[in-house]
């Protein structure tokens, strides 16, 4: 409500100053014949009734990704300090423009507004429903500074998806665990899946995006060619029909979830393009704020990072939204060390060499530039 409120405050301020624009034409044209010549309170009526017609708009226009980029300009040609009374303002709320402080301030509310609930894993959390966060991905890259944040493991991973593996071990390989604990055999065991291979985690994210609708057999099977390449229809959507309102990934196949070792978290996201920009938001239906959260919103950054690469385009914002957004009960002392500490510039991303296809993207592609955080912060994953 807050951000909300900040929003219209600044339209009302543009709409003021229109209206005294208007009020002095109005007057030199007392200097004329014309319609308002003879007649002053016409001339109050007139901007009387512009006040209830821009009001409206106003208000309830909804800014356009390119609109509230152009903002975020002039806001920075006004200065530092209307820069720093707008993030003043937005403090504490669910910010619709944000650097770090968006995910920061995300926190703090939780802190103080969630509701305690029992969870899946018996751990307890505190919990909202319910947040948003837009991070401008132009000249920078939304990878945390207050916190040492897993990069590779983030990279790994989202090759790991496009390649469409539902393979824990393959991602353990390469020093990257964050899957182990679902892939083991206890965790297998008790969701009756006896009979399945140790670190096969079932039609998860990677054979929804490749081959959804495609009957899953086992983590080894060749599935080429099979179901919907949701992944490469967004890109070819998005190089021949930039405008359509249908560029949408989606992970979440109800037929498939009793298969899966753990639901899609991030369940669905979609692609937007405008002045040569690829924006993407993405539907969160669970968010573990302190562990998982930073690492989806790198991981969505990056993939828009990528396909923007290959269509030709520039990237242009992630837009984060969250359904249940919580902290586990054992993440919060943690996350208060978080928040004690220091705001630092986000890095910029590089991709190294001209791609052409999402498939060819290896990790030596990419590289970090300029990331400078804080220390890493640990934090038990709750399974």
């Amino acid at each position: 409500m807050a951000g909300n409120l900040a929003f219209q405050s600044e339209r009302a301020s543009l709409f003021s100053r229109d209206v005294e624009v208007i009020r002095g034409r109005l007057l030199a044209c007392q200097n004329h014949p014309g319609k308002f010549h003879s007649d002053p309170s016409q001339q109050s009526d007139f901007v009387a009734g512009f006040a209830l017609k821009s009001s409206v708009l106003f208000v309830h226009k909804m800014p356009a990704t390119s609109e509230i980029h152009a903002e975020q300009q002039l806001h920075a040609e006004d200065g530092c300090k209307k820069k720093e009374e707008s993030l003043a303002a937005e403090k504490k709320t669910f910010g619709v423009l944000c650097d770090e402080r968006g995910y920061l301030d995300q926190i703090e509310y939780i802190m103080q507004h969630g509701r305690r609930k029992g969870d899946r894993t018996g751990t307890g959390v505190i919990s909202v429903f319910g947040a948003q966060a837009r991070y401008s991905l132009r000249d920078q890259f939304p990878l945390l500074t207050t916190k040492r944040v897993f990069w590779k493991g983030i990279l790994e991973e989202l090759l790991w998806f496009i390649k469409g593996s539902t393979n824990a071990k393959e991602l353990s390989a390469k020093g990257v665990k964050i899957w182990d604990a679902n892939g083991s055999r206890d965790f297998l065991d008790n969701l009756g899946f006896t009979d399945r291979e140790e670190g096969d985690l079932g039609p998860v994210y990677g054979f929804q995006w490749r081959h959804f609708g495609a009957e899953y057999t086992n983590m080894h099977a060749d599935y080429t060619g099979q179901g919907v390449d949701q992944l490469q229809k967004v890109i070819d959507t998005i190089k021949k029909n930039p405008e359509d309102r249908r560029i949408i990934m989606c992970a979440w196949n109800a037929k498939d979830l009793p298969l899966m070792a753990l639901p899609p978290c991030h369940a669905l996201c979609q692609f937007y393009v405008c002045d040569g920009e690829l924006s993407c938001q993405l539907y969160q239906r669970s968010g573990d704020m302190g562990l998982g959260v930073p690492f989806n919103i790198a991981s969505y950054a990056l993939l828009t990072y990528m396909i923007a690469h290959i269509t030709g385009l520039k990237p242009g914002d992630f837009v984060h939204t969250l359904g249940d957004a919580h902290i586990y009960i054992n993440h919060i002392e943690p996350l208060k060390v978080q928040l004690q500490r220091e705001i630092r510039p986000f890095p910029k991303l590089k991709i190294l060499r001209k791609v052409e296809n999402i498939d060819d993207f290896h990790a030596e592609d990419f590289e970090i530039c300029d990331y400078n955080p804080h220390p890493t912060i640990k934090m038990q994953m709750a399974v």
